[in-house]
Order: C-alpha cells, then sequence, then structure tokens
C-alpha cells in the first residue's frame, strides 16, 4: 500500500511539475543594443532566473530546461523608463467637466488602462509626478503585488503648489468653496507650509516630491513661466525631501524658476521651457537633469481645441512649444544631462516613443536617445542597480524591435516583444 502511495506521489508531483514554469529562460538576440558602451553586440544570449538577468554574452551556456525566446531576427534593448509620465489621467474631451464634474474614483478605474497600454508600449518603468488623492500609490502598489499589469512605478503623489498658481485652480469665482481634506489639494505656503506637505506625501507613500517652481501651460493661472515659490520655500522643499530620502524634481517653465530650482538643488527640471545661457551652465554645473516634453506640443495643438480647453491655455502653448524645442537643443549641445520624460496623460498613454523622434530632430544621436530612456533615466530615479540596462543583477525587462533603431529611431514607436522582470508581456509574430 506504501509502494502504491509513494509511485501516485511522484506522479502528482511530475504531472503538477510539468505546468510550472521553468527556471531559466533564455533569449537569443540578434542584435543587442549595449547602453552604457552605446555599441551594437550581435548573436548573444540573455539568460534569466526569475525576474533577473544572471549571465549574458556570446557562448552563454543554456541549461537544458530553459524556455528558449528566439529574437534572432530582432534588436534588443533594456525596458524603456519614461521620468515624467500622468497615469492616472488623460483628456476625455471636456476640459471643465474633467476639471469639475471627475473625482479620483473615475482616475482610479482608468488608470490600469493608462498603465497596461504604456507597459505593452515598451516601457517598463516610469515617474509618476502627479496624481490626485494618492490614486498613483494604489496603482504602484497593485502592480507590485502583480494584481494588474503595468510598469515599475515611482509616485510623486500630489503635485505641491503655491496659492494660485499652476497647482492651484485659478480663475474663478472665490465664493465657490472646493471640498477636500487637508493637504490633499497640494497647495502650499510659506517654508513651515511647504516642509508640512513633503511629509505628508510622504506620510502616504512619495517615492519623490514634485513642486512647481514657476508657472504652467496646462492652467489657467496668469503666467506662463514666472516663479510661484521664494528661494527660501524651494530651498525648504529639497532640504526636506531630502532629509526624508527623497529627490526632488520641478516643474518649471521660465528662466528665472529654472534658475532658482536649480539653486535649490533639484533632481531634475521638468519642462525647461525658457533655458538662458546662466541656466543651462547652472543645470551642467549642478549635474541636473532636463526632462523636456518636446513631443506633445504638436498633439495640444492640433488636438486641444477640440478637446475643449480654454484659448488662454493654448495661447500659452503657442508660446512655449517651439521655445522649449530651442532650448532643449541648447541643453543638448552645451552638454546637460538628459532623461527621457513625456507628459505623457497630457496626450494618449502608450504612445510615449514619440518622443524620439523629436529628440533626435533637436541634437541627441539615436544612442544618446535610447540611453537618455535607460541609462540616464535610470540614473535620475537612483535606480541604476535595477533597471536601466541589460546586465547581470538586474530585473529582466527587456523589449525588441524588428529592426535597428539606430538607423531608424522611429521603430521603438512598434515594440514587437516586451518582458518585464522575466514575465513575457507582450510577444508579435
Amino acid at each position: 500500500m506504501r509502494i502504491k502511495i509513494f509511485f501516485l506521489a511522484v506522479f502528482i508531483f511530475q504531472f503538477l511539475n510539468s505546468f510550472a514554469q521553468p527556471r531559466y529562460k533564455a533569449i537569443k538576440a540578434g542584435k543587442l543594443i549595449d547602453v552604457v558602451s552605446g555599441t551594437v553586440l550581435t548573436n548573444q544570449i540573455i539568460l534569466i532566473e526569475s525576474d533577473t538577468i544572471v549571465d549574458i554574452g556570446p557562448s552563454v551556456k543554456i541549461p537544458s530546461d530553459a524556455e528558449i525566446i528566439d529574437l534572432s531576427k530582432s534588436t534588443v534593448l533594456p525596458g524603456l523608463i519614461d521620468c515624467h509620465t500622468h497615469l492616472t489621467s488623460e483628456p476625455s474631451g471636456d476640459y471643465y467637466a474633467d476639471l469639475f464634474r471627475k473625482t479620483p474614483v473615475d482616475y482610479a478605474v482608468l488608470a490600469p488602462t493608462f498603465a497596461k497600454r504604456t507597459l505593452e508600449a515598451g516601457f517598463t518603468t516610469c515617474r509618476d509626478v502627479g496624481a490626485a488623492a494618492f490614486v498613483d500609490v494604489a496603482l504602484r502598489n497593485a502592480i507590485n503585488e502583480k494584481k494588474i499589469p503595468g510598469p515599475r512605478i515611482l509616485a510623486a503623489t500630489i503635485f505641491i503648489g503655491s496659492t494660485g498658481s499652476h497647482g492651484d485652480i485659478s480663475g474663478f469665482s472665490p465664493y465657490l468653496h472646493w471640498q477636500m481634506p487637508e493637504n490633499m489639494s497640494g497647495v502650499a505656503n510659506g517654508v513651515e507650509g511647504v516642509r508640512k506637505q513633503v511629509r505628508y506625501n510622504v506620510k502616504y507613500g512619495a517615492d519623490l516630491i514634485k513642486f512647481g517652481a514657476g508657472a504652467g501651460v496646462l492652467s489657467e493661472e496668469e503666467s506662463v513661466g514666472a516663479p510661484q515659490y521664494t528661494q527660501e520655500e524651494m530651498n525648504a522643499i529639497v532640504e526636506e525631501a531630502a532629509m526624508w530620502g527623497r529627490k526632488t524634481c520641478a516643474h518649471a517653465h521660465g528662466t528665472e524658476s529654472i534658475k532658482m530650482a536649480v539653486k535649490a538643488g533639484v533632481a531634475s527640471v521638468e519642462h525647461g521651457s525658457f533655458l538662458d545661457d546662466e541656466a543651462i551652465r547652472m543645470m551642467r554645473e549642478k549635474g541636473t537633469y532636463l526632462v523636456a516634453d518636446i513631443y506633445n506640443d504638436d498633439y495640444i495643438m492640433s488636438e486641444y481645441k477640440r478637446l475643449g480647453y480654454p484659448d488662454k491655455i493654448l495661447e500659452k502653448e503657442r508660446l512655449v512649444g517651439k521655445t522649449q524645442r530651442e532650448s532643449f537643443a541648447k541643453a543638448v549641445k552645451a552638454g546637460v544631462k538628459i532623461a527621457f520624460g513625456t507628459d505623457a496623460g497630457v496626450y494618449p498613454h502608450g504612445w510615449n516613443a514619440k518622443q524620439f523622434k523629436y529628440m533626435v530632430q533637436y541634437g541627441l544621436t539615436p544612442i544618446q536617445a535610447i540611453q537618455a530612456a535607460t541609462v540616464q533615466a535610470a540614473d535620475l530615479l537612483g535606480w541604476t542597480a535595477k533597471v536601466g540596462s541589460i546586465s547581470k543583477g538586474k530585473y529582466a525587462d527587456i523589449i525588441a524591435v524588428p529592426s535597428n533603431p539606430l538607423d531608424n529611431i522611429q521603430v521603438l514607436e512598434t515594440v514587437s516583444f516586451v518582458m518585464k522582470g522575466g514575465e513575457i508581456i507582450l510577444s508579435k509574430k
């Protein structure tokens, strides 16, 4: 009887084991872009155990039970990183309805769809730089727990801005009262006020801190670039964030607000539309990253009238769009550090890679544009040990395209294979 039970147990074990995932995966890469050296390698084997790259090279020994993934006719590169996204929102077609008739619940319902689109576009890691009511934290946690598909997320949570700023709701009757829990609006003033807001964001899950150093475009406050915090307030935000082990990024279009943010010590300037020579010099000397969303002007100018945006906002975009691209070109030429960031959510999620074409058009080489979305972006995030290159010990975040993007950068707009942490997300034959 014991012998029968033993053999039955062996049979059950073997039967169940036949359905188990293989311990190893081996990718056969026809071409592989080594983003660290900036070279293209041929006929490489990437060996993956669980979620991690354990070996790479032309003669890696493949375990007999490994799953073979044949990408020998493709170009393989690391999963891409977008350092400026808003994964919980997207214009619906009615500006004021989006602003006043929707709640964070509406955004929470749609956020998983946006996250899935982003991941399937080849972006395996994102910074989400501003979301209502900690929806980005919930999204990040659900993805980390593998309850829904999506990119790895560093969440900034609530945008911090001064009264009447780009982070506030402006241009309406003072008799209107916005019902919102304390600190949930992100509006904070004075050194103590901004420190309190940083602590509040960190308390509820912020991985980084985003604040409005200056005015913005897609809002109805008066200016497009004027400073909206004092130097002392910006210093306090950066210092407080650093005390809690968080990096900071500053929304800044205007020249003076950019300089003030750089002086305060931010890790990155977002947008950076009106750069002068001094601002560029300061960023280069401080090692401040520029994260410039230089594609979305095309989408805003072609679609936002139809989407119900006020003329005032469109006028501001006309002022910013061309100048921002010229500033980007000057920064590239001067050697400012560039990290890829799109402002996805201003336009449809999943279109992130459309920006590569513009980065090349305005001064980067194709390999530099790819490095901005891999090794450079990983450095900005502080995640160099985890992501950003196909290297031993890093997450197996890997994508493939049918041809070499160094010959045509736009092939990155249509990826044929996506793997995140060793799990195949997308595979087109």
